[in-house]
């Protein structure tokens, strides 16, 4: 099996050396850049299995890379931080990133939420061998759990983890309303506590991709709704 890759940007070397040893301690291969600027290409130009994102950087900063990353990859993001206000939170996770994290922090904590966000991904590339049960199909969205691949109107659309989950929970039974303790439920499997608004961070993400391909000319399909203190379907 191919050694797992973590991609560290942290501009405070202490910090990301210290990151580096507790994940090579774990048996992964770690990269590390101190600033933003070639962080966006290297991501594109290698194999990795996560990375660890500082949102304060020299040169581009984090949310800017988060953004750019996902217009081509799925691969797990935490975004790491100083800023501790709940908006900021949710900024991040609505840039694509899959956990986020507050400095000061535990190198054992941040390696432990790898692990978990990879044992997820790896569990989706696991499931069964049938073609037909590892595929999901509703209206004009194609979801192949095996490839961890997103297709609507035949476009990939490119889908974080949490993202890709919700989004199956949500075809898995069309038409149902789930509630947000359900959702959260199906999004993290670790069964970590996050709130509602979390949750609709990920929802309203989400929604805007699959409305970003049923606007174009010709295009209609499903649509993530949300019902008023209830929570949220897909019809």
């Amino acid at each position: 099996m191919p050694e797992k890759h973590i991609f560290i940007v942290e501009d405070e070397a202490k910090i990301a050396e210290l990151l580096a040893d507790y994940f090579r301690q774990e048996g992964f291969a770690v990269s590390i850049h101190h600033d933003g600027n070639q962080a966006v290409e290297f991501i594109r130009t290698n194999t990795l299995s996560g990375v660890i994102l500082d949102r304060m950087l020299p040169g581009v900063d984090g949310l800017s890379i988060c953004q750019a990353v996902r217009q081509f990859s799925t691969v797990p993001i935490i975004m790491a931080t100083a800023r501790i206000d709940e908006i900021d939170r949710l900024i991040g996770l609505e840039c694509g990133a899959d956990d986020y994290v507050c400095k000061p922090f535990s190198p054992r904590e941040i390696v432990a939420r790898m692990k978990g966000i990879l044992r997820r991904v790896d569990a989706i590339e696991a499931q069964a061998v049938s073609p037909s049960a590892n595929k999901l199909v509703y209206r004009n969205i194609s979801l192949d759990k095996t490839r961890f691949e997103c297709m609507v109107d035949q476009q990939a659309i490119p889908l974080t983890a949490v993202e890709f989950r919700l989004l199956e929970c949500l075809i898995g039974q069309a038409g149902r309303v789930f509630s947000r303790d359900e959702l959260m439920s199906a999004s993290y499997l670790d069964q970590r506590i996050v709130s509602d608004r979390t949750v609709d961070s990920h929802v309203k993400k989400l929604r805007k991709k699959l409305q970003n391909v049923a606007s174009k000319p010709g295009a209609s399909g499903a649509e993530v709704v949300s019902l008023y203190g209830v929570g949220y379907k897909i019809e």
